[in-house]
């Protein structure tokens, strides 16, 4: 047997007609399937940011420029967005199990394979290819999330499950700003790195594909939660390719929307993500761990903003993502506003400013995702996220190099300018899409 043929989607099981079956079967699976997707999440999270949180410690060590090593987090940023609309396509038309297990796998060799480097021509070589195999983790993620739960309860496992980012995001820079301090950057690599390894050998055993290869019945009818404007028989026939990537991609305007307002929401993700912590260490005089301790809450506060947005979208607003994307996006500005006027030495009120950010910027970051896969067709889910996250990522290449550029000539005025530009922006074009809840596509068809 390939790889390829261990790739392919697991055939339907023989249907199980006990309802009390179904229902343990269902119950077990679903707690499953959603640790080991939230686990290996974390941890691909863990291995793309290894690198931002050792920064510091290499510009020391071998005398790169913010420049030089913006370059590179552009490369990681270019070659996942590529990869997460690529693999989006192959995902729904793959097994989650291995799809998501090997990308895990591979990019913690390559996080070893970096800190082995020491030239930028291998570093640019490694990270470029290890952004290619983090693009594996999201799509798979977001078919377990389409097939497992359904639409009235999706936000709030979606929210649960994307607070995966925060448990990585949060403890990557204590970890690897420790480890670059004590023991030289190379070891924020090296522990990324094989865990990641291990974790992906764990994800394999845990993950399932879908409901209907263990025989179960479509997750829409076990919780009779099928939109009555919906035909049902449409979510049972297979999409071909082109379907899923003509019809419910590519010509619809919800999802074009949505990509333009993720590469401006993921420019601020990713310039507070990757940046922050030497701008509290240059800008405010903070210390490596201090600032690293500043970081942390934005990750916190993604954290709990997840939580809020996704449990907001299905009590208060209905299944409606556009409402919390939208007044999230607004106060995120604000935050943004804040945090760039507060003077020096105020590391408490820095910290929480940092926590609002991270909190509100996680409400788009992970409802646009989840919007993207609820406007376009159940089927055609790991396309059209992985589409939206290739716009996201060409944001994040722009908050890498082009953003190291700008800060070169314009200082930490000319980013924070860019922010909130960008800021503005996602707001002006979350605002159309208030009130859409599913793809109207599929009413009439």
């Amino acid at each position: 047997m390939s790889v390829l043929d261990i790739l392919k989607p697991s055939p339907p099981a023989k249907k199980i007609t006990d309802e009390k079956v179904i229902k343990r079967s269902y119950r077990y699976w679903r707690i499953r399937t959603f640790y080991g997707m939230y686990l290996g999440y974390a941890f691909y999270y863990f291995s793309r940011k290894s690198f931002i949180f050792a920064m510091p410690a290499m510009i020391q060590d071998l005398g790169f420029d913010k420049a030089q090593l913006g370059i590179l987090a552009s490369i990681l940023s270019i070659t996942y967005g590529l990869s997460k609309f690529f693999s989006g396509i192959l995902s729904d038309r793959s097994n989650p199990r291995y799809f998501m297990a090997f990308g895990l796998i591979i990019t913690g060799i390559l996080n070893i394979l970096f800190g082995l480097s020491s030239t930028l021509i291998f570093f640019a070589f490694f990270w470029g290819l290890n952004g290619w195999f983090q693009g594996w983790g999201w799509p798979p993620a977001a078919k377990l999330l389409t097939h497992w739960y359904s639409q009235s309860e999706r936000g709030r496992w979606w929210s649960v499950w994307n607070t995966s980012h925060n448990i990585g995001g949060a403890f990557i820079p204590l970890i690897v700003a420790y480890l670059a301090q004590h023991m030289g950057w190379r070891y924020g690599l090296y522990v990324p790195g094989i865990s990641c390894i291990l974790v992906g050998f764990f994800i394999m055993n845990r993950l399932r594909d879908t409901p209907i290869s263990l025989g179960l019945p479509q997750i829409e009818k076990y919780r009779n939660d099928l939109p009555e404007d919906i035909k049902s028989q449409r979510e049972e026939r297979t999409l071909s390719t082109k379907e899923i990537l003509v019809d419910y991609v590519l010509k619809n305007r919800f999802i074009w929307i949505l990509a333009l307002a993720y590469f401006f929401v993921y420019i601020i993700r990713t310039a507070i993500n990757d940046w922050m912590l030497l701008f509290l260490v240059e800008s405010k005089g903070y210390s490596y761990l201090a600032a690293g301790g500043t970081v942390f809450f934005f990750e916190i506060g993604g954290f709990l903003g997840s939580l809020v947005a996704g449990w907001a979208s299905d009590y208060v607003f209905k299944g409606r993502r556009g409402p919390v994307n939208v007044l999230f996006s607004i106060f995120v500005l604000a935050s943004i506003l804040a945090f760039w006027k507060a003077p020096g030495g105020m590391i408490a009120f820095d910290t929480a400013l940092m926590f609002l950010i991270g909190f509100f910027i996680f409400g788009p970051q992970m409802l646009i995702g989840m919007a993207a896969a609820e406007l376009s067709h159940k089927n055609a889910a790991g396309t059209a996220t992985g589409f939206v996250g290739a716009f996201a990522y060409a944001g994040a290449a722009f908050a890498g190099g082009p953003l190291g550029i700008l800060m070169k000539s314009w200082g930490w005025d000319g980013c924070f300018i860019a922010l909130c530009v960008s800021g503005v922006l996602s707001v002006l074009l979350l605002t159309p899409l208030w009130s859409a809840r599913s793809n109207p596509k599929l009413a009439v068809e």
